[in-house]
């Protein structure tokens, strides 16, 4: 039995401390479990997984996972699928930063433009979220 609950999506974000393409994808992924999909996802820290804690690697293994990246070397991927969990999406700040053109102000002060890109990330990643929980069904995306 996993330490979470059953038919919840884990949204895992990139950790980059001190990188602002990370403080966007953390503010993309609390968005969407506090806001937009909170009944259907949580998570769990990264760092955690980093450090190999059961509880955290049996929820990426029992639970599919979304991660979002802050660039393009996958952090929060790699270490899902070095716990033993299956990535089910992926998404990277970087990617989302080419596609709509939004640019954060600073680390400590995403700024209005970098709000709205973590919003528009957000609100895709929750989108994933309903396409894997279609019919209680799990649907690997990736």
């Amino acid at each position: 039995m996993s330490v979470l609950e059953d038919k919840k999506v884990i949204v895992i974000p990139c950790s980059g401390i001190g990188k602002v393409l990370g403080s966007v994808s953390r503010e993309a992924a609390y968005l969407v479990i506090e806001e937009l999909r909170p009944e259907e996802t949580d998570t769990v820290a990264l760092s955690l997984l980093v450090l190999g804690d059961e509880a955290a690697k049996r929820a990426v293994q029992d639970h599919p996972t979304i991660t979002i990246d802050g660039c393009r070397y996958e952090c929060a991927s790699k270490n899902v699928t070095q716990a033993g969990g299956q990535v089910a999406r992926c998404f990277t700040v970087l990617e989302a930063l080419r596609r709509y053109r939004l640019k954060p102000k600073s680390i400590a002060d995403l700024g209005e433009s970098g709000e709205l890109l973590a919003r528009r990330l957000a609100e895709e990643v929750a989108e994933a979220v309903e396409e894997i929980g279609k019919d209680g069904d799990v649907t690997w995306l990736s």
